[in-house]
């Protein structure tokens, strides 16, 4: 297997990296694979094999689990940054006695360019608001790009309190953010998640609308450069129509970023979209 690894850095990638889609605002398209407990050395080898070919025009990440980083780190030299590297999750300290946590620079020191805040997955296993929020400013001290997560579930949605849950949770993550750059939103209906159901696109739209003008009424004209991600059973066959909405900038993925032929038409739907 190591030696397959190395094989893999070797080979050199055919073509020149595009220039990709931006929009009016300067807003390029972004997909971030967000394998969470998955994937194997080997399994990820065999993902990035499949994933060969002409290069995207949208810009690309995958988040592997911690223990996957350094290998996946090497596998993605052949992509010669058309892929970068995120990670799933970090803590808000420097250093010191947390068993089980990383730090932002252990990440910056891996080459990590995205780090996942504030997954739902994450919330529903006691994350807080404020631990969020520390973690955010921490990235962005760090030199990472936080995707800030935020979304409502089933019940909140029926209670028709998509708007209120989405904008307390940006409050809440970016209290004390002054400037919002590097900042990349990503809403993902707690619903959605791992259930096959997807919002429509319009339903999808209108909260990142809500999104938009929450950072706007924020932070003013910079907001007009956050990308906004949608995450939430994204695949192929969804993902154009949810890349022509003005306001959907990429996609979080989750089971599909695990397929090299469903990442690749989400990551082709959001080059076109």
């Amino acid at each position: 297997m190591e030696q397959y690894i190395r094989s893999l850095v070797e080979k050199s990638v055919q073509g020149v990296l595009a220039d990709g889609t931006v929009n009016e605002s300067g807003r390029r398209g972004l997909v971030i694979g967000n394998w969470k407990m998955n994937m194997s050395i080997e399994e990820a080898a065999l993902l990035f094999e499949g994933m060969k070919g002409e290069a995207p025009a949208c810009d690309v990440a995958v988040c592997p689990p911690f223990p996957l980083l350094y290998p996946v780190k090497v596998m993605l030299a052949q992509f010669q940054d058309q892929i970068v590297l995120g990670a799933q999750n970090m803590h808000w300290a420097d250093q010191g006695a947390h068993t089980g946590e990383v730090s932002a620079s252990m990440l910056k020191e891996l080459d990590c360019r995205y780090v996942i805040l504030g997954h739902s997955e994450r919330r529903q296993a006691g994350e807080t608001d404020e631990e969020v929020n520390l973690k955010v400013k921490q990235a962005l001290s760090e030199g990472l790009q936080p995707v800030l997560c935020v979304g409502e579930t089933k019940e909140e949605r029926e209670q028709g309190r998509s708007g209120e849950v989405v904008i307390s949770q940006l409050h809440a993550g970016l209290d004390g953010v002054e400037n919002v750059n590097s900042v990349v939103v990503a809403y993902e209906p707690v619903w959605a998640i791992g259930t096959g159901l997807a919002a429509t696109p319009e339903q999808a739209q209108d909260v990142h609308r809500t999104i938009r003008q929450t950072l706007t009424n924020q932070f003013g004209d910079a907001a007009a450069r956050v990308p906004l991600l949608y995450g939430g059973s994204v695949k192929a066959d969804n993902a154009l129509s949810l890349a022509v909405m003005d306001d959907i900038d990429g996609a979080l993925v989750g089971g599909a970023s695990l397929i090299a032929v469903e990442f690749k038409g989400v990551i082709d739907g959001f080059s076109r979209g």
